[in-house]
């Protein structure tokens, strides 16, 4: 534990850091064009709206009871110097289905302090002191609704209209820094998650959020660098961690970069793999060839000892841009990890550029057969294509569903049909962006009948910007 004089020097020398990050953002210079991240799909919204009574093509399932709930970065006042699209102000956007029916949308920013200051508000309670931007995942947790985000803060709890309530680490059972990941174990209920803070270069941790909403784990993990660590992924036995060559830069914090993370090759890349229940030194750590990973679809455990991962895997990542995430190449890969010979064997499922990974999540941790991506363009592989991908694992073949030139979808996440539904037997429902016609769709597909029409289509009468992560939220 650091000493009481450690802990003032640590403080003095953050404060300078933090003036010399001021003072350098304010001599930054304005960019010579218009910041992809702020400009045409990608310009925000400017204010927050209640539609009732959204008009629908088709038929909604009467099963789909619940909210689709999906939140990305919305600046309230945009600013293109110095923007990164990731510290983007975070805005909710929700969708409440019942009865066949799509009784509301509404959007509004979630209240960080920036967010309270600039619309004249008071700022929410904040019972750590908490007040930085929340932007990246919005999930149903033990009935609540939580807005998540990374490198430190809590999430911010989210009442059923999706106003701000309170930042809120787990009613006060959060001692560190959550994630915006988090995975459920759908046979014990608990949620796993890998944290890491923006000011511990040394250290992230393994956390565990019981079934009633409470943390009892915080296990930390020793590493260098200070990691971004996006995700993770779980088996029966463990819980991956993801140390790749993404880390802090000193230097482009001290230059006034408000996302101070860069491609570190100095960095070794690596999995963990930590028992559940293990303490942070048996993590069983397997070098890998420098890569990044945002997201992965899935692990499981094999009967011979060794670890199945399914991910969308990057051949760099901020290595270039210093306005939005950048890669040479992107592939969907199969990761067979061997823990007792300590090796990764990598296989490519498909080359195609492809992000946002979601299986039938009642299979998180175990064997199964889908994945659904969605595809990139191939020119610009952080604008969405027009297709989404299905991966039959087992049968070695993708399915595609294209909605057509001008229309840009998001993250789709699959509900089940029914409590005993079986893998795949659903719906896929997500976001579709008609651009530049200026409206949304919300989309329902049949996941088994990924390439007919819709069965249903909310229209939204106007743009929701590409964002990131989206959820169903059962009522």
């Amino acid at each position: 534990m650091a000493s009481s004089v450690e802990t003032a020097i640590r403080g003095v020398v953050t404060k300078g850091v933090f003036m010399l990050h001021d003072f350098n953002r304010k001599r930054m210079a304005k960019p010579a064009a218009d910041h992809p991240f702020l400009t045409g799909i990608h310009t925000p919204m400017e204010e927050e709206l209640t539609i009732e009574d959204l008009p629908v093509t088709g038929a909604i399932p009467i099963s789909l009871d619940g909210r689709y709930l999906r939140i990305g970065p919305n600046p309230v006042n945009p600013d293109a110097t110095g923007h990164h699209w990731f510290i983007g102000d975070g805005m909710v956007h929700g969708l409440r289905l019942q009865d066949g029916k799509a009784l509301w949308y509404r959007n509004r920013w979630t209240r960080s302090g920036d967010v309270s200051d600039q619309l004249g508000e008071a700022p929410i309670p904040s019972p750590r002191g908490d007040r930085t931007t929340v932007n990246t995942n919005v999930m149903a947790i033990a009935g609540r609704t939580f807005a998540l985000v990374e490198a430190g803060t809590a999430p911010i709890e989210l009442g059923e209209t999706l106003e701000s309530l309170a930042y809120n680490p787990f009613d006060g059972t959060l001692k560190g820094p959550f994630t915006a990941h988090p995975h459920l174990d759908p046979l014990t209920g608990e949620l796993h998650a890998i944290t890491y803070a923006g000011k511990e270069q040394n250290r992230v941790w393994h956390a565990v959020v019981d079934a009633n909403g409470k943390v009892r784990r915080e296990e930390p993990i020793a590493v260098e660098h200070g990691p971004s660590i996006h995700d993770c992924a779980i088996t029966s036995r463990y819980v991956l961690v993801f140390d790749l060559p993404v880390t802090f830069s000193m230097q482009a914090l001290i230059a006034g970069h408000n996302f101070p993370y860069r491609w570190n090759p100095r960095h070794q890349a690596r999995i963990g793999l930590l028992p559940r229940a293990g303490r942070g030194e048996e993590v069983i750590w397997c070098e890998v060839e420098p890569c990044y990973i945002f997201h992965a679809a899935n692990a499981y455990d094999l009967p011979d000892g060794r670890v199945v991962l399914d991910a969308v895997v990057h051949e760099t990542m901020f290595a270039e841009s210093t306005q939005g995430p950048d890669s040479r190449r992107i592939t969907f890969e199969r990761w067979t990890i061997d823990p007792a010979a300590k090796r990764v064997d990598r296989r490519v499922i498909d080359d195609n550029p492809q992000e946002f990974p979601r299986p039938d999540e009642r299979r998180f941790g175990q064997p199964y057969r889908y994945a659904y991506t969605m595809a990139l363009d191939t020119a610009d592989h952080f604008s969405g294509a027009h297709h989404l991908i299905k991966h039959d694992l087992d049968a070695g073949t993708r399915a595609i569903h294209d909605f057509g030139p001008g229309h840009f979808p998001g993250e789709f996440v699959f509900v089940p049909a029914h409590a005993d539904a079986a893998e795949d037997e659903g719906w896929l429902i997500g976001l579709v962006v008609n651009y530049p016609g200026e409206t949304t769709d919300l989309v329902i597909l049949d996941a088994q009948r990924f390439e007919e029409e819709p069965v249903a289509k909310v229209r939204i009468p106007h743009r929701v910007p590409p964002g990131f992560h989206g959820n169903w939220a059962p009522g």
